[in-house]
């Protein structure tokens, strides 16, 4: 196996004229051979004939038309001059046939394999030396064709390969753009949500510290709650990826009755928070629970960090066929006529990251300035039917 493969590659990168010549030299001998054994011959000039038919062979690849041409004229005047010269199998004559019948145009092709069959029927002195040439003939055509249709396989085979390689690259770098969208998703939500909470009540807790001792200590509180759930969240998001062939399937997902405690920190930190979850929400698909949270944790962050609302009403409950989410509050919004993306899109990571969990489901999603002018409103609708979908978005 090993000295197959080292021929294989050392055969590889040979050049193709060094074959070539060793079969021209062979087909000079065969040539010169049946001159030589033929009694009746004695005439120089016909053992330079003879070695003449396989002198073009060398360059067979390159011009198969022409090197058939070049070794077929003096093997026919060595015909007419001197038939009985000519060796029974004309091996440069086979070569060259073969050549054109693998490498020529289709219809330099036939064009030639009519001109042999005829010239073997019409220039042959017998019934059985014409049926002998016939058949080297045409099974030289079949076999040069059958190797040509090899070949042609094997080229479409190597493309498909490439092709398929060059589609499973492409595939695998998309998949690790998309996971790697999925992680900052997740790291944003999980870091934005719980360093915002921690930083409000770390600028509040030192204010109050000697006027409102207990507000203090509530304060503090909710910051270890917070870097506490922050932990637990990161541990899902990166205890997957210690583990080599994991996806981000087996991560424990955030559940709808979890956004309790989400409301609860974000109580703390001083923002009245009206909460409503739909009844039986294991009924809900976990995919979907866990994009439903997601979506309101970054709305209440957003809530808390840039709208100086003192209240946020969560409403998440099933219609027909869909989960709705609506987050609002009564903060300084935004004026209806502002400048700026369609739907009241921001720039910002946030709202992208709801808007692209809600397109992961099949669903949807809307931000802007609630009714108005007042306060700010994000809204989804995820298609209880796409459970599955946001797998690769959902952690």
């Amino acid at each position: 196996m090993v000295r197959a493969v080292r021929w294989r590659s050392w055969s590889a990168g040979l050049s193709p004229y060094v074959p070539d010549s060793l079969l021209a030299a062979a087909a000079a001998g065969v040539a010169v051979w049946a001159v030589y054994q033929d009694t009746t011959v004695r005439s120089w000039w016909i053992y330079l004939l003879a070695v003449a038919t396989a002198l073009p062979l060398p360059w067979r690849r390159r011009w198969p038309l022409a090197v058939l041409v070049l070794a077929t004229v003096p093997s026919l005047v060595i015909s007419v001059v001197a038939h009985s010269a000519n060796p029974q199998v004309p091996l440069s004559g086979v070569i060259s046939f073969y050549t054109v019948a693998e490498r020529s145009s289709e219809r330099a092709r036939w064009s030639v394999l009519a001109v042999v069959v005829v010239g073997n029927v019409l220039g042959t002195h017998s019934p059985n030396g014409a049926f002998f040439s016939l058949v080297t003939s045409v099974g030289t055509f079949v076999f040069g064709s059958l190797v040509r249709a090899q070949r042609q396989l094997a080229r479409v085979q190597a493309e498909r390969a490439r092709e398929t390689g060059e589609r499973a690259a492409s595939d695998a770098a998309r998949a690790v753009a998309e996971e790697r969208a999925r992680i900052a998703r997740e790291m944003h939500d999980i870091l934005a949500h719980a360093v915002s909470l921690m930083i409000i009540q770390a600028e509040a807790g030192p204010l109050v510290v000697h006027s409102n001792p207990d507000r203090a200590v509530r304060a503090f509180d909710t910051i270890a709650d917070a870097g506490r759930d922050a932990m637990v969240q990161l541990r899902r998001v990166l205890g997957v990826l210690k583990e080599e062939g994991a996806g981000p399937v087996l991560a424990p997902q955030p559940r709808l009755a979890e956004l309790a405690d989400v409301a609860e920190r974000v109580r703390r930190a001083g923002l009245a928070v009206e909460l409503e979850l739909p009844d039986g929400p294991g009924a809900v698909p976990a995919d979907l629970q866990a994009a439903a949270y997601r979506i309101v944790q970054e709305a209440l962050t957003n809530t808390v960090k840039h709208s100086g609302a003192d209240r946020a009403a969560v409403r998440v409950r099933r219609v027909g066929d869909a989960l709705e989410v609506v987050v609002s509050d009564n903060g300084r919004g935004l004026p209806v006529t502002a400048a700026g993306p369609p739907n009241g899109w921001s720039g910002g990571r946030g709202l992208v990251g709801i808007r692209e969990r809600a397109v992961a489901c099949g669903g949807r999603a809307e931000a802007g300035p609630g009714p108005e002018g007042r306060g700010f409103l994000v809204s989804a609708r995820l298609p209880l039917g796409a459970a599955g979908v946001v797998e690769k978005v959902g952690g």
